[in-house]
């Protein structure tokens, strides 16, 4: 088994961090995006989407994205559950994740690869066509920032936890989702009060720092 992991990148460091909540060392490549190694030849025989992370088992089947790695190790490490154990909790957690991913992450990736220089005219991943960065999709993705937060923040009003009192995978996704946003500078959450006294709990867990 093997992970391909990328050092600044938001997607896999939510299996960093979720594999060190669970206690669980898997052997790691890592690849330098700036540098370009995930479009390598050697890299796109692995994942011809060029995308990190990608886990390699033990027969050389792979593994794409983030929440679907995790799952994997969940279904061989269910404790600590981080995916939820009731019906219940399974959908509210799922819900959670989906939302973060469709209204926060997806707001900084609006923003970032829009923006950002080194985005101009670039494939998303592997031999697929450059494309044009968009500055109306830019100002969508800080307009949908905002509105993240707020919708985060009256989320948090009454829970500790954004899935409920139990930290969990919709948490990690969050937590890399804000940093992620406040990394390519858009606003801080310093208004909200919910959601810094949330970040500043899930930034204290020393998962935090995988």
């Amino acid at each position: 088994m093997k992970l391909y992991d990328a050092e600044w990148a938001p997607s896999p460091r939510r299996v960093r961090v979720y594999l060190a909540e669970k206690g669980i060392t898997v052997p790691m490549v890592r690849l330098n995006l700036r540098k370009g190694e995930h479009l390598g030849n050697e890299y796109l025989a692995v994942n011809d989407r060029a995308t990190v992370p990608a886990l390699v088992l033990d027969d050389g089947s792979v593994l794409e994205e983030s929440a679907a790695i995790c799952r994997y190790f969940e279904a061989l490490h269910p404790d600590p559950p981080l995916f939820g154990t009731s019906p219940e909790e399974i959908g509210r957690i799922e819900s959670r994740i989906r939302q973060v991913e469709a209204e926060g992450y997806a707001a900084v990736v609006y923003c970032f690869r829009n923006s950002a220089p080194g985005f101009e005219d670039r494939a998303e991943s592997g031999n697929w066509p450059p494309l044009p960065q968009i500055p109306q999709l830019a100002e969508r993705g800080r307009i949908m920032w905002d509105s993240f937060l707020q919708r985060l923040d009256a989320n948090l009003q009454d829970r500790e936890w954004i899935a409920g009192d139990r930290f969990s995978y919709a948490d990690i996704t969050a937590m890399v989702a804000v940093d992620f946003g406040i990394s390519v500078r858009l606003p801080a959450p310093e208004e909200r009060e919910n959601v810094l006294r949330w970040h500043k709990a899930v930034s204290a867990r020393p998962s935090a720092q995988a």
